[in-house]
């Protein structure tokens, strides 16, 4: 018995015909006849009974049929699930990302994301730069949104720059440089700095002592907070000003950012493991590789 067996079943138990069941199967009615008697034959029941003007369920047969459309619509649905699954447009997608960066757009794309995917479940789990390409290699997280690390080229994953996001320092709207359209590194020295700590993310604070030690200083740190966000609570609560990169800033805010120069810049990756790429992934990335390319992570 298949499941051919049984939708020629249904069909003749719907129809209560053979000639409209096999018109409806377009098939020929001996081959029909036969599909039913080899399903009786390996039930060990008769589920019709038939006459020359009569075909009728028996008992056994009308139970047969509603397990039958129980049967082939799960089967069914089962299918279109592989489908959807196959296309992108259902599974899992475990989102590892860090916040201040992210934040301008990764709403936004969530948002469209569930609105072309709404089957794929999305998680979602904000780490430290280090966390998320721990937790991408190790198959916690299937992508991540952060920044490189050190020891990122020895975990073998995959990555995209999205953009290379632009040093520069956060200040007060009554300090003295505040008015300046750019400043020089070297102009930031004796100043007493706020810049994010390096457990938390590495490649940010390295390139803000390298930038600092080619424009021939130490920078003096006042503070070295675990949050961006603190970063700029310090700065404009007074306590020094700050150097973060210039997506970080939100609408709105009273700080002003000051590009400096010589530019330095911090890059902003996805990541992902090459033999790890379910479909919802690999939409995730071209959903996100289309909007990067058209400039929409970035809108205002």
């Amino acid at each position: 018995m298949d499941l051919r067996h049984l939708r020629y079943f249904q069909a003749v138990a719907e129809e209560l015909s053979y000639a409209r069941a096999a018109q409806r199967l377009r098939i020929a009615q001996p081959a029909l006849s036969r599909a039913i008697k080899d399903l009786e034959t390996d039930l060990g029941v008769a589920v019709l009974e038939r006459s020359r003007h009569h075909v009728a369920l028996t008992p056994a047969g009308a139970v047969l049929l509603q397990e039958t459309v129980l049967l082939l619509d799960g089967w069914e649905e089962s299918l279109r699930r592989v489908r959807r699954t196959a296309d992108g447009e259902e599974g899992e997608l475990r989102l590892g990302y860090i916040g201040p960066p992210t934040q301008p757009f990764l709403g936004r794309l969530l948002h469209e994301y569930r609105a072309r995917f709404p089957q794929v479940s999305v998680h979602l789990e904000e780490r430290t730069p280090e966390r998320v390409w721990e937790m991408v290699a190790r198959g916690r997280l299937s992508v991540g949104l952060t920044r490189p690390v050190p020891s990122h080229t020895a975990l073998g994953l995959r990555t995209l720059t999205l953009r290379e996001e632009r040093l520069g320092v956060v200040l007060r709207p009554d300090h003295p440089m505040a008015g300046q359209p750019a400043l020089e590194w070297k102009s930031l020295i004796g100043q007493a700095l706020v810049i994010l700590a390096r457990r938390e993310g590495a490649s940010l604070h390295d390139a803000i002592l390298a930038a600092c030690r080619q424009a021939g200083f130490m920078p003096r740190l006042a503070h070295t907070p675990s949050l961006i966000g603190t970063v700029l609570s310090y700065t404009e609560a007074g306590a020094g000003p700050g150097i973060v990169t210039d997506s970080v800033v939100p609408p709105g805010s009273p700080l002003r950012f000051i590009p400096l120069t010589p530019a330095a810049v911090v890059p902003l990756v996805l990541v992902w493991q090459e033999d790890q790429d379910p479909p919802p992934v690999q939409r995730f990335r071209e959903l996100l590789s289309d909007w990067n390319a058209s400039g929409q992570l970035w809108l205002k």
